[in-house]
């Protein structure tokens, strides 16, 4: 009679009870295990981030400017992921990282997501980059200033900044130094946030943000700085 009282496993009460500590027990992981792919998708964005500033000044070596951006987000269009062949006239003109010209990553570590089905595609790298910088017919030269229409500044999340005011990175003769350069990844919720939101308006030069991730804002921005690229291409004996 014991052997097969005890052979009869189980009692659903006693299931129901490994069961719902089963499920606390998940439950206490899952965030744990959420918080580590995040933060190991941020780590593999900061790696991505180092190789597209190599590959970008590397791209100024070899051809003495700065590629324009890709405004083609369409996979069946032969331009996908290929530089534009002239930047866009509007100063306040932003695209995406010309991957396939540079043969780095397509999108950040999150992918291309989108809202609903036909919608945008989004998670692609954004790019900015000054047209002074990135003109085919013009190689840069140690003479090369900053586009009037184009500078660009970046502010922390305290609208605090972080480089140098606009006004300062003039065409010739700058007392300052503008970025020349804008990449960053919109970051888990695939938006850009912040300034990065809305980095134009009313006329005023470009300001983008980057700092600590907060609830409002997980952008992440690499920049390139003039002197940072100046000193690359005297480096490599392209300048002067």
């Amino acid at each position: 009679m014991n052997a097969a009282r005890n052979a009869r496993g189980f009692s659903l009460l006693e299931l129901a009870i490994v069961l719902a500590i089963i499920g606390f027990l998940l439950g206490g992981l899952l965030p744990t295990i959420s918080s580590q792919v995040e933060q190991q998708r941020r780590s593999e964005t900061a790696v991505r981030l180092k190789e597209i500033n190599d590959a970008l000044q590397g791209y100024a070596i070899i051809n003495g400017y700065l590629p324009c951006p890709t405004t083609t987000t369409d996979p069946a269009n032969a331009n996908y992921g290929l530089a534009d062949a002239t930047c866009s006239a509007n100063p306040a003109a932003e695209g995406y990282l010309p991957w396939r010209t540079l043969g780095v990553s397509q999108t950040d570590p999150w992918g291309l997501q989108r809202a609903t089905s036909g919608a945008a595609w989004t998670g692609y790298w954004r790019y900015r980059v000054d047209r002074n910088f990135a003109n085919s017919g013009t190689p840069i030269t140690l003479s090369t200033g900053f586009n009037a229409g184009d500078k660009l500044s970046i502010v922390d999340n305290s609208a605090t900044a972080i480089t140098p005011a606009p006004a300062g990175c003039l065409a010739a003769s700058p007392t300052a130094e503008c970025p020349i350069v804008i990449v960053f990844s919109t970051g888990p919720n695939v938006t850009a946030d912040g300034q990065n939101a809305s980095f134009e308006t009313g006329g005023t030069p470009g300001i983008y943000q980057s700092d600590i991730p907060s609830s409002t804002f997980d952008d992440i921005m690499i920049w390139i700085s003039r002197p940072q690229l100046f000193n690359r291409m005297v480096s490599a004996g392209k300048l002067p």
